[in-house]
Order: structure tokens, then sequence, then C-alpha cells
């Protein structure tokens, strides 16, 4: 084999992410969207003293068949609060936006810009934005909603003249947003090493306890260690042989 076929089989390598920022604001649609996504890769940002928060456009109230919304959306709140607790989040936020019927458009995006003012972090966090997962894996509508929004609001919130409100609030713009890192992407360009916050992510996964007793009839943390587990593997190719925690990081 040629030096050409051998570097057109070699899966395309997954550049490190960037580590030069203090801040950053995750901003995902529900409960336990970080933890299916990323929240390895919080960990071990946490632990090199870089601050994360997390905003939830809703509170997940709609996501348990067998618990009305009234009952689920507390339950779910306090799971998420316990969860970021794991990876060394401390602040936890919620839109309350309602759950499944997330609307993309200007209330989303004044809400989220009106959260990056406020937090002012230079890495901006979300999920994927797509249709899909990939081929016929149809993604929910609240997922695209809120990462489209995202992507939006990370530059709404460096220009004073888009929700012009927010200053009358006191909220100055920010336009120190220098990327945006879509987790959950099927295009993929940054990882993160994803073993020294394996164990906590999969703690952090376990916090959505009551999620995963319905979701699943299997062992709730043999069930959280394989799925972390294996799709961080998967990655292992594309990272130098590590398991990893992938991003589509988009620059700004």
């Amino acid at each position: 084999m040629t030096d050409q076929q051998n570097s057109a089989a070699a899966p395309a390598q997954l550049a490190p992410m960037p580590e030069d920022w203090q801040r950053a604001l995750a901003v995902v649609a529900h409960p336990d969207d970080l933890e299916y996504g990323c929240a390895g890769a919080i960990a071990t940002w946490t632990d090199a003293g870089r601050e994360v928060a997390y905003l939830l456009a809703t509170r997940g109230e709609a996501g348990i068949d067998t618990i009305a919304p009234a009952d689920a959306g507390p339950l779910r709140e306090r799971e998420q609060r316990a969860s970021a607790a794991v990876v060394g989040v401390d602040t936890v936020e919620f839109l309350d936006h309602r759950d499944g019927v997330i609307e993309y458009g200007v209330a989303l995006r004044r809400d989220i810009a009106a959260a990056v003012r406020r937090h002012r972090p230079e890495l901006v966090i979300t999920l994927n934005h797509r249709d899909t997962w990939g081929g016929v894996a149809w993604n929910t509508p609240d997922h695209v909603a809120v990462g489209r929004a995202t992507l939006d609001a990370a530059s709404d919130a460096g220009n004073r003249w888009i929700f012009p409100e927010l200053t009358e609030q006191g909220l100055e713009p920010w336009d120190g947003v220098r990327w945006v890192a879509v987790a959950g992407t099927t295009s993929p360009t940054h990882a993160v090493d994803a073993t020294p916050g394996l164990d906590r992510a999969v703690r952090s996964l376990l916090e959505h306890r009551t999620y995963l007793e319905v979701l699943t009839d299997e062992d709730p943390e043999t069930y959280c260690r394989t799925f972390l587990t294996g799709y961080a593997e998967q990655l292992a190719p594309r990272f130098g042989g590590k398991p990893a925690v992938a991003f589509e990081v988009f620059s700004r």
C-alpha cells in the first residue's frame, strides 16, 4: 500500500480542545443532555480550575411518561443539580421554556444571550443542532432549537443593538465568546481525553436515576458505564488511541 493509500485509510485526527480560557457556559434543552454528551470533559476542566456554568432551557418535565410534569419538573431539577455537582459545577440555571415544545426564535435567542452577557464565557458549549444524530437517527426539536439558538446567541450577546433591553437591565454586551463547542455531533473537529473524567461522568449520569429507571431495565450503573465508555472508545482511533469526548468547534 502506498503512503497516499495509507493516509486515505487513516481516520481524520481530532485536534485537542483549546485550553486558553477560564469560563464556560453550557447551554442545553433538558436535564441529562450534558451527562450523555460531555460531562467527562467538564470534570477535567473544573479539575484544572476552570469555571463552568449550566443553563437549561427546560426542567425536563415532559420526559417521564409515568410522572406528571408538575412532579417531574422539580424532581429532574434536583437530579440535575446533583449531577452537576459531581463534575464540579455549582451554577445551574433554568429558563423555564416548555419541555418538548421549545421554539427557536427571538425569545430563545434573547434568553440565551442574556445568560452569555451575565456569565461572560470564552467558551460556550451546546448539543447537536442538526436534524439527525447521523443517518436516520432523528434528533428532537428541542435539541435543534436550543443548539441553533445558542450558536446565534453567542454572537447576539456582543452586539449592543440586538436586544438593547438587556443593556437597560444592566447586562452589558459581551463579545468575548471565542468558541462554541457542539457535543453529540456527527462532525467532530476537537476532543478531550475522556479517561480522567470518565468515572465522574458515569456518576454524574447516574444522578438522573428516576429517568434512567424508566428508560432501561438494565442495571443503571452498568447502562451508564457501557454507554459512556463505548462512545468514548469509538473515538480513540481519531485521538491518538485515547478514549475521547468530542466536539465540533465553531471559532468566532
